[in-house]
């Protein structure tokens, strides 16, 4: 089995691909790492985890080396609303970190993961079936980084033979990671508001169509894109992906077939939803289902009666244990 470091664990891909590659390659050849020292349990009790700043490429080389690792995904970033409150700590973290890593995969020989994002397209970009090449100009300092790591991997692929690979996410919607900062996070914290208050004000315009996929689709696209043949890959990084395109009262009409009494109103956040309109409503993925047989499990229904199957039990869980320790 490879042994697998994930950099980055506690953010919101990281904590359940961990848990996602523990069950895949046996607990002990998967460690987490993040420069946290307490995250989720499930993250923290199932198997290794040691606390690492991806920053310092001293200690990042030491565990790479001391533990012998064959893959590392590498998580650690910004997202993309966080990232305009502070351009130049998000271009440190973002790239930094990968071009350190990246130069250190090049001395010890190890495959990685990358992940890209929607957010490497602009203004200029073709908003619908957005195709695998095309021009970006991203207009947010999260999508300058996210197009220049895919530049950087696509220059140590073919200058060193380092294989990373990636995927263009779209916005990833998960029922155990809380919304960390990113545009797309709406479609998140949506459910919860609506179980919590049957209410949800969003900082998008209803109209506005984003690419959006479920957490289950993701974890398992970029484990299958990793185990996927090197010579079937015609691109190795930075992958289309998608899954559904929705907008805000699309995914209010399907939560409203859970929770009829559901309403939704508006407070527009004018940099998020800058960033929104440069994005693309939703991308061409066909290359992705070609080159590795790509296929997504969940639409949005489907992915709104498990959400909230899910979160209800959670919150109704939570409550329980809550009256117990006042009774």
């Amino acid at each position: 089995m490879d042994k697998i470091l994930i950099i980055g664990a506690g953010g919101q891909i990281g904590t359940e691909l961990t848990v996602y590659l523990r069950n895949i390659y046996g607990s002990n050849n998967v460690i987490a790492s993040d420069i946290r020292a307490t995250l989720h349990p499930e993250l923290m009790e199932g198997g290794p985890f040691i606390r690492m700043d991806a920053m310092d490429s001293r200690q990042v080389y030491q565990v790479i080396q001391k533990e012998k690792v064959d893959q590392v995904y590498f998580l650690a970033a910004i997202l993309s609303a966080v990232c305009e409150k502070n351009p130049e700590m998000a271009w440190d973290i973002n790239m930094g970190c990968l071009n350190s890593v990246l130069r250190i995969a090049n001395e010890l020989k190890f495959k990685m993961f990358v992940p890209s994002s929607i957010g490497a397209f602009g203004d200029s970009t073709p908003k619908r079936k957005t195709p695998q090449l095309t021009i970006q100009r991203p207009n947010s300092i999260y999508g300058v980084t996210k197009v220049a790591g895919e530049l950087l991997c696509d220059y140590y692929h073919a200058r060193y033979g380092i294989d990373v690979r990636g995927l263009r996410f779209p916005g990833i919607i998960s029922n155990l990671v809380p919304p960390g900062g990113g545009t797309t996070d709406y479609a998140v914290d949506i459910y919860h508001k609506a179980l919590r208050c049957q209410r949800y004000t969003c900082y998008l315009r209803g109209d506005t169509y984003l690419d959006m996929m479920y957490m289950p689709d993701a974890l398992k696209a970029a484990a299958t894109l990793m185990e996927a043949g090197h010579d079937k890959l015609r691109f190795h990084n930075a992958y289309n992906v998608s899954a559904m395109s929705f907008c805000p009262e699309m995914i209010a009409a399907s939560i409203r077939k859970h929770i009829p009494a559901f309403t939704l109103d508006f407070a527009i956040d004018p940099v998020r939803q800058c960033i929104a309109d440069s994005w693309p409503d939703s991308m061409d993925d066909s290359a992705a289902r070609e080159d590795w047989g790509w296929s997504p499990e969940y639409d949005l229904d489907m992915m709104s009666k498990d959400m909230i199957t899910v979160l209800r039990e959670r919150f109704r869980r939570k409550e329980h244990e809550e009256a117990e320790l006042l009774s």
